[in-house]
Order: structure tokens, then sequence, then C-alpha cells
């Protein structure tokens, strides 16, 4: 086990050294000049000697693998750069920003969990009783919703019903905690609706096919429990692939609250990725798509190992 651990984590480097260089090309691929946007933002005439003193500030002159190697060797010992629309350093923008979708999308997973471990169980043990069809609606009007148009919803509701809105000043939770959940269970629950329908199927599935089991037929034929086939033997072997769905839907969630973080006016890090995309700001989307990389590599290694603590019979060697 720990020599697969760690054969896995030595396997990161590369992968993450094949992000770097891919997401480098197809951005200087891009069309756009960042030094003519800043530059000319707000109208008139720029000369070529100012546009071209930016870019050698900037390091933009250096050709592309000099650029590469500059990034490259930065990473290395922490320094992502910085960012080349505001001038602060790439670290404390996103650091700024990452906590708010950090905490959106753990707690959407958290209400994921809650809603589609037990209502994917009790579609299983229901099978095609009217308790399994209202679920498996449940589910599928929470794939068929988008989380956008969920939390444009969301927002209407409360204003109509309450006239009031989640508060548009993002709080850190241990300032005020109050105020934090307040404002951030709406888009958690916005995002998690989706979220819990996929893992509610997904788990429905898989404990259906569990339940069909030899091993399941042998502990009920022992004589146990009912409760403790379903709980121990039945649950815990079908969690493999919701395992799987909850840990890349998690990932996912890091940079894929775009839309979400825009209706209810959050600036995390989806919003950070959509402003540094049209200002063209390579040191920016470079750090940011590292950082979701990094992630989804991150998780997938976490839900390896959680299979061989869900199912004793996984041994890594």
């Amino acid at each position: 086990m720990l020599r697969y651990t760690i054969h896995r984590l030595l396997l990161m480097i590369p992968t993450l050294f094949g992000v770097a260089v891919l997401v480098f090309v197809l951005l200087r691929m891009m069309p756009g000049d960042i030094v003519e946007l800043r530059l000319l933002m707000d109208g008139g005439q720029v000369s070529p000697e100012a546009l071209a003193t930016e870019r050698a500030r900037l390091g933009l002159d250096k050709s592309l693998w000099l650029q590469f190697y500059d990034w490259i060797t930065g990473i290395m010992v922490g320094d992502f750069g910085t960012s080349m629309w505001t001038g602060r350093p790439v670290i404390d923008e996103i650091g700024s920003r990452l906590g708010l979708s950090l905490q959106v999308a753990i707690m959407a997973t958290v209400l994921a969990i809650i809603i589609a471990i037990p209502l994917g169980t009790i579609a299983a043990l229901y099978n095609n009783s009217w308790i399994d069809h209202a679920i498996r609606v449940f589910a599928i009007a929470g794939l068929a919703v988008p989380s956008f148009w969920l939390g444009m919803l969301i927002i209407l509701a409360l204003l109509y019903s309450f006239e009031w809105i989640p508060p548009l000043t993002y709080v850190p939770i241990w300032e005020d905690p109050l105020h934090n959940l307040s404002q951030l269970i709406w888009p958690a629950i916005a995002v998690g609706y989706r979220y819990s329908a996929v893992a509610t199927r997904m788990t429905r599935s898989t404990l259906l096919e569990v339940l069909h089991e030899d091993y399941i037929r042998t502990a009920r034929a022992k004589g146990v429990y009912e409760r403790l086939v379903i709980s121990r033997h039945a649950v815990r072997n079908a969690m493999l692939p919701v395992v799987t769905v909850v840990g890349l839907e998690f990932a996912f969630l890091i940079g894929g609250l775009v839309v979400t973080e825009q209706v209810f006016n959050l600036n995390g890090i989806g919003k950070l990725f959509v402003e540094t995309v049209t200002r063209n700001d390579y040191t920016m989307v470079q750090a940011l798509v590292m950082l979701v990389a990094a992630f989804f590599i991150l998780i997938n290694f976490v839900v390896d190992l959680l299979y061989a603590v869900l199912d004793p019979r996984i041994r890594y060697s």
C-alpha cells in the first residue's frame, strides 16, 4: 500500500507537467494581446514604443521557451508569478477567492451525500414501487434543471415570499457564521441538487446489483438481520461507484461554479476564471488551470485509496 501510494504521488509530477505544457501552448495560440487590451481599454492611441516597453516589462518579448522555463522554475519554488492585469501576486489573488469556492463545493457535497445515499437506498429497497418512482422523478428533475436556473428561482422565491435576498458582501465563516451561511447556503442548494441527483441514481443502480449478489443471499440464509445485511454488506459494497462520482463531482465544482457564482454575485474561483480569460491574463489562467488539475488528480488519488477502505478485497501492491 505504501509503495502504491508513493508511486501514485510520483506519477502526479509528469501529469501536472503535461497539463502545464498544454495550457501554456494553448494560451499562446489564443487570439488577442493583453498589452493592447490594457493600454487601449480607455480609448485613444498608444505608440508602438509604449507597447514594446510594456511587453518587455511583462516578459512577453522573450522566446516562448524562455517564458515557459521562467514559469515552470517559478512554480517549483512556489512562485506562480504576478497577474499581468492587476500586478498582484497570483497566489494572493487566488487565495482571496479560493476559500469561498471551496466552502460552496464542500457544502454542496455534504448536502448531496446527505440526500443521495438515503434516497438511493430507499429507492433500491422499494424497487418499482411508488416510492421508487417518486425518488426517480426527483433525481431526473435534478439532472434536467440547470443549477443557474434553480439559483435564479431561489433568489426570486426568497424575494417575493420574504422580501429578502442573500447578503452580497462575503464574510468568512469564522468572522460571522450566520451571515456567511445565509449567503452561501443558497448556491450550495442550487448546485447540490444536481449533484445529489447524480449520486442518488448511482446509489440506486449499484445497490440493486449488489442486492442480487450471492453473499447477500448467504447472509440472509444465515439469519442475519435484514437491517445488518443492508447496512454492513449491501450499502458498503455499493459505495465504490458512488465514491467515484462524488469525488469527480467535487473536483468539477472547484472550477465549475462559473455561472452559479455569477448568479449569486460571489467572487469565487469560477468568476475569477471568466474575468482572467476575457482579459488574456496568461499567468492567472495558467495558475487556475494548474490548481483545478491538481484538485482533479489529488481527489482521484484519494478516491482510489478509499476503494481499499470500503472493499477489503482490494489490495494495492
